[in-house]
């Protein structure tokens, strides 16, 4: 409550009073701003006949200020009731505009609706911070489980393979029997086997992320996605030899782009498929392109239901790291761009000795 008269704030606590909020009393403009930078406030009402610094003034002052400008001000004044005046108040973002003498009732309405869609608001926002910390916790659940099913197939299942195929080469390769014939055989799928469970070890979880970091486990990958389903890929890099980053920012890069080029595979028809991948004032960016037959509208704006769990993963991924995620149609294709800030970076001299050892 803002007013250079002692006994208007006096009405004003009276009136309001009933209503539980707690009430905090401002006789300047400077006073108001400082009580707005001590205390979370839902509402002001601001006299707009003060000296110094009048009504309109102070509130042009304090939507000026990022934190204050969805602040719900009412303007109260018993001078300035012309409809230039009210027009004066709505556009410095006014929600009301009353005149004097006050309705008591009214005035207790208009504070306590504002104030409860305060309320509402500071609760929306908790419930949206817990949703975003428990979606980064399913994704990092997710990544860890990968990580944990990843190394059960390698050490478990593929040492039980390897001791099975040593057992069968064994025996006598010269043996032309049908018993002979049947291990040869038998070790043939042994050996697909042990082939198919360290792609998908691979794929689950890529060592070479952790080991030599992302732009040698994109390569990897991509080889590996020609391999596997025909399209024509290739990798671009800016600078070539690109430097590490920290390990969350090189997983969620990895990971939108697997997911991209998954989509194209599923999706898209495309018979070719190209990235890059940049580091570029202060963030990396990245970047999937396919020729493929397009988005629908609906995608490319991510409306709710139009979008599978592979693209909302993308952009969960995105939003945990502060980054922006764009998905637009390149005719023909998609465009899928990415970009995340960079927070820390290994030096290019430790990535050229790793991967000189490597």
């Amino acid at each position: 409550m803002v007013d250079d008269q002692p006994a208007k704030l006096l009405t004003y606590e009276a009136i309001l009073g009933e209503l539980g909020d707690n009430l905090i009393k401002a006789n300047s403009g400077k006073e108001a701003l400082e009580q707005l930078l001590k205390n979370d406030i839902a509402v002001v009402l601001l006299d707009v006949s003060m000296p110094e610094l009048d009504g309109f003034e102070l509130a042009d002052m304090i939507r000026q200020h990022p934190r204050f400008q969805k602040v719900a001000i009412i303007f109260i004044s018993a001078v300035h009731l012309t409809d230039l005046d009210r027009l004066k108040g709505y556009e410095r973002g006014a929600v009301d505009y009353i005149s004097v003498p006050v309705n008591p009732e009214l005035l207790r309405a208009k504070v306590s609706i504002f104030a409860e869609l305060h309320r509402n608001a500071l609760q929306l926002e908790a419930l949206n911070a817990e949703l975003r910390s428990l979606s980064a916790s399913v994704i990092a659940a997710q990544d860890e489980e990968r990580r944990r099913i990843a190394r059960e197939l390698h050490d478990s299942l593929g040492q039980d393979l390897a001791a099975a195929k040593m057992i069968l080469d064994g025996l006598d390769s010269q043996d032309t029997s049908p018993v002979g014939s049947a291990a040869r055989e038998a070790c043939s799928i042994i050996d697909h086997a042990m082939q198919q469970v360290r792609s998908m070890s691979h794929l689950l979880h890529p060592p070479m992320l952790d080991e030599v970091g992302l732009y040698s486990a994109l390569q990897w990958y991509i080889d590996g996605f020609t391999k596997r389903t025909g399209i024509e890929s290739s990798l671009e890099a800016h600078p070539a030899v690109f430097p590490r980053l920290a390990f969350d920012i090189e997983k969620a890069a990895f990971r939108i782009i697997q997911e991209a080029l998954t989509n194209v595979f599923r999706h898209s028809k495309a018979s070719k498929a190209w990235v890059s991948i940049a580091r570029k004032d202060g963030h990396v960016v990245g970047t999937v392109r396919d020729d493929g037959i397009g988005i629908s509208a609906a995608v490319a704006e991510f409306r709710p239901g139009s979008i599978g769990v592979g693209i909302a993963g993308m952009r969960q991924r995105v939003k945990e790291l502060a980054g922006e995620l764009r998905l637009t149609n390149a005719s023909p294709g998609t465009i899928v761009h990415f970009a995340l800030p960079v927070r820390s970076v290994v030096s290019q001299d430790s990535v050229l000795s790793l991967q000189s050892r490597v």
